[in-house]
Order: structure tokens, then sequence, then C-alpha cells
């Protein structure tokens, strides 16, 4: 795949990602059990959390360095996922939303900056945003839509 079609597919994803939550009302967004004990608002969080990463990680890789392991940072990523949704507790919907949209904005931003051959192999780069963000975002919508079936029924 390469650059543009990449970009394509990015925004493809996460418009579907934000579809998955649209016009649900402050009280659902917040409402546990989404995933296990997430609710919409820490699944928004956490997928934020990881374009975060991805922000912080991919220039690592592209200098050829390897990131800091989540394991001896964290003791693994359960455990990082399981910090930073305790982190972001705390912050409010709205600020929540903000995070997400300026987030994403600064990966988009990020990513057109660099060089296609990135996209058009199967690098680490790629690799580290399929995980990140790609692959990511289709997951937790998948899993937002799932929930909200109990709702429609």
């Amino acid at each position: 795949m390469d650059k543009q079609k990449t970009l394509l597919l990015l925004e493809k994803t996460w418009e579907e990602f934000k579809e998955s939550f649209a016009g649900l009302p402050d009280a659902q967004l917040t409402q546990a059990g989404v995933t296990v004990d997430w609710s919409v608002k820490d699944i928004l969080a956490h997928v934020t959390t990881w374009e975060e990463e991805a922000l912080k990680n991919l220039p690592v890789i592209l200098q050829g360095k390897t990131p800091p392991r989540y394991r001896n940072l964290y003791g693994g990523i359960d455990s990082f996922n399981a910090q930073m949704t305790a982190r972001k507790s705390s912050y409010s919907l709205s600020e929540i939303l903000k995070q997400m949209e300026e987030t994403h904005r600064q990966l988009i931003n990020y990513l057109k900056s660099i060089p296609e051959d990135q996209f058009t192999q199967n690098t680490r780069f790629s690799r580290r945003l399929r995980a990140d963000a790609l692959s990511h975002y289709p997951l937790h919508a998948k899993a937002v839509r799932a929930w909200r079936e109990q709702f429609s029924q």
C-alpha cells in the first residue's frame, strides 16, 4: 500500500470508529461495560493513548532505534493500558474528545511528512502504524457497536 492509500484508509477507519459512538448521550459514553469495565470514554482515551505512542515511537523507529519495551517500562502492554486508563480516568469527557481529535490531527500531519518508502514496504514503521492505529480503530469500533446493540433491542 502506498502513502496516499494508507492515509485514506486511516481516515476511513477513523471515521468508522467515530461513527461507532456518534449520537450516544454523555451518560452512555461514560457508562462502564463496553469492554469489561471500560466505558466508551475509556476506549476513546485508550485509542488516543496509542496514537500518542505512535507519535512518540515512530520517529524512534525511523532513526533506526528500538523503542523501549512495555514489559520493561510498565510490566507489559496490559499493565500499560491499565495505567494509562487510570491516569486518564479523571479527565472529563470533553477533555478526552478534544485530546482525541488533536492527537489524531497531529498523527495525520506527522504521517504526511514521512517518506513514501515507509508505507510501500513492510517496515517496522508500517507495522507499528498498523498496530497503533490502522488495526486499532476497527477493533474498538466493533466493540462499541456490539455494546450499542443491547440498547436497540
